[in-house]
């Protein structure tokens, strides 16, 4: 897939987008160019190309004068560049925009027409910054003023956000891609001597076995399918500290794909880039994190019609005896109640989290630990052959060969007791 490719299919997305706002059916317009801007320049040279490129999308900054522009490194991952553009307009006012470059062949990973189609809808349910412009290799997207975070908030976001609907096909493609990679990753050569005898290491039949065998096993754990970030790292975590908002960031390869996926990946990523698998959570605190997603989210109200001291006294019993029937203790009413009781024309309205009732049961709890953690051999595999295709086409400066050996040897590790983990509980559960 060249160049070309790429810039079409970033100006259909613009051009449907187009044909959208025409129709009514949507208020905003997608800008596009043809425009590519180097990756590998250094910023001071890379700078009056960013400028040149966003006064071509942006009609009403042509005329601007170049210091009215100002462009910093956001920051560089191992597969595109992050930029801060800051606009100064002739009426004072600063805009600010993050410019993403992606990196050169990455086409080879990366479906960038999933991704622009995905994006649009992300932001509209509040994930994620909104898509502005596309161009030649790159978009442009309202800057997210935030700092990055690990894992306050996420357990609750992660299962909003996996229920997002996402127009298309929703058939999960942890399979079709980890299939696709394995293909392009059998049958490379490198120029480079040493890489070639270490990649020559590397038995590919017995990592086409081990696809084989984990399809298989994961295929009886009926796991469901959701829009899936699947690759939610640290850096992919913004928290704005004055709104208390987590966004998600960077979609390159969000999709339909299985729920214990996306989580299992992410509890992969604690390891970092560095693989410090001892940074991977424990089974309590993988417990606490799956609680949370578990749980209902909204609060349900209710409005009771009674005279003001009957409402009260009608509620007070309904909460104590749900309480009751709960097992739950009295102190938990403060916290069932959200302490908000407001009297509003002889109305009073009672907002309390029926969810904090509704306990997530062992098994349900226990089930998606299992569904987890079978996945997350998945995730291994997964960026073991990506890294593999990467050592191959990246220019990046970064060890993807020896990334390889790591996350395909932890996955060698863990696949035993990962395995007899989840056959034990298919068997117990009558679905092995």
């Amino acid at each position: 897939m060249g160049a070309a490719t790429k810039i079409w299919s970033a100006m259909e997305v613009a051009e449907e987008e187009e044909a959208r706002e025409k129709s009514g059916s949507s208020s905003e317009i997608i800008y596009a160019s043809s425009l590519t801007v180097d990756h590998s320049l250094p910023l001071p040279q890379m700078t009056p190309r960013i400028i040149e490129l966003c006064k071509d999308l942006f009609k009403n900054w042509s005329e601007l004068d170049d210091a009215h522009f100002s462009v910093k490194t956001v920051s560089g991952g191992i597969t595109n560049l992050l930029l801060k553009v800051s606009v100064r307009e002739e009426t004072g006012n600063i805009v600010n925009l993050t410019v993403r470059l992606y990196g050169p062949n990455t086409e080879y990973v990366i479906n960038r027409e999933r991704e622009l189609q995905a994006i649009r809808y992300l932001s509209a349910a509040g994930f994620g910054a909104k898509l502005l412009a596309v161009f030649g290799n790159g978009m442009v997207q309202s800057f997210i003023d935030a700092r990055q975070n690990w894992l306050l908030k996420l357990q609750s976001s992660f299962s909003i956000f996996h229920q997002v609907e996402i127009p298309g096909s929703k058939e999960p493609q942890l399979w079709i891609d980890i299939f696709k990679f394995f293909q392009k990753a059998s049958s490379l050569t490198f120029d480079d001597g040493e890489k070639q005898r270490k990649y020559e290491t590397i038995s590919f039949e017995e990592v086409h076995n081990e696809v084989i065998e984990l399809k298989e096993l994961t295929g009886h754990l009926d796991a469901p399918v959701v829009f899936a970030h699947n690759d939610l790292l640290s850096g992919n975590l913004m928290l704005n500290d004055e709104e208390e908002k987590l966004y998600l960031i960077d979609f390159e390869y969000g999709s339909y794909n299985y729920r214990g996926f996306d989580i299992g990946n992410h509890f992969n990523e604690y390891a970092g880039y560095d693989c410090d698998y001892s940074l991977y959570p424990t089974k309590d605190e993988q417990y606490h994190f799956l609680r949370h997603y578990l749980e209902p989210k909204n609060p349900d109200e209710h409005v009771v019609n009674a005279g003001p001291v009957l409402k009260f006294s009608f509620v007070f019993i309904l909460v104590v005896e749900t309480l009751h029937a709960s097992r739950q203790p009295l102190g938990s009413l403060h916290e069932l109640c959200h302490g908000k009781l407001l009297e509003n024309k002889g109305v009073i309205y009672v907002r309390y989290c029926l969810s904090s009732l509704k306990q997530v049961s062992d098994e349900d709890l226990e089930a998606l630990y299992i569904e987890t953690n079978t996945y997350m051999l998945a995730s291994h595999l997964y960026w073991a052959l990506w890294a593999l295709i990467q050592a191959k086409m990246s220019p990046i400066d970064f060890d993807y060969l020896s990334y390889f050996f790591l996350r395909y040897d932890e996955y060698k590790k863990q696949k035993a007791s990962c395995f007899s983990l989840a056959k034990s509980y298919l068997s117990r559960s009558g679905t092995g």
